[in-house]
């Protein structure tokens, strides 16, 4: 018996369409999709879909991550970050589950890491380092 797990687009509390453009620090809770384009900071403990149209240049903190577009700056995710086909992606990327599918784009360095394992540090000057934790 195979599970499939639901649709992102069936679940959706959230919007932001092609053609909106956003820019600033963003926080949510539930499931956000994004089609337009972004420019800040993304945080939020719940799920972020970049819609086959978005462009976001930002850095990242969600509990799970789908890129069907292109996502420019540095993610950490506390569950999964899917790469679909039509996604493109520039920067590090730090999760404990990450899956790139075929025609997808990956230019940075990954790091899959147990949340329990590792904190991350991110100081002002925008550098990541790891710091073990316990």
């Amino acid at each position: 018996m195979k599970f499939r797990r639901k649709e992102s687009s069936e679940e959706i509390s959230g919007f932001l369409d092609q053609g909106t453009a956003v820019t600033g620090e963003l926080q949510f809770s539930g499931t956000l999709r994004i089609d337009g384009t972004f420019h800040g900071s993304i945080v939020t403990s719940d799920i972020l879909v970049v819609g086959e149209h978005a462009v976001i240049h930002a850095d990242i903190k969600a509990g799970e991550l789908e890129i069907h577009g292109r996502v420019f700056g540095n993610v950490e995710c506390r569950r999964r970050i899917e790469i679909h086909p039509t996604g493109r992606v520039r920067g590090d990327l730090y999760t404990p589950q990450l899956i790139v599918n075929t025609g997808a784009t990956f230019d940075g360095r990954s790091r899959m890491v147990e949340e329990e394992e590792e904190a991350l540090i991110q100081p002002t000057d925008g550098t990541l380092h790891r710091e073990r934790s316990g």
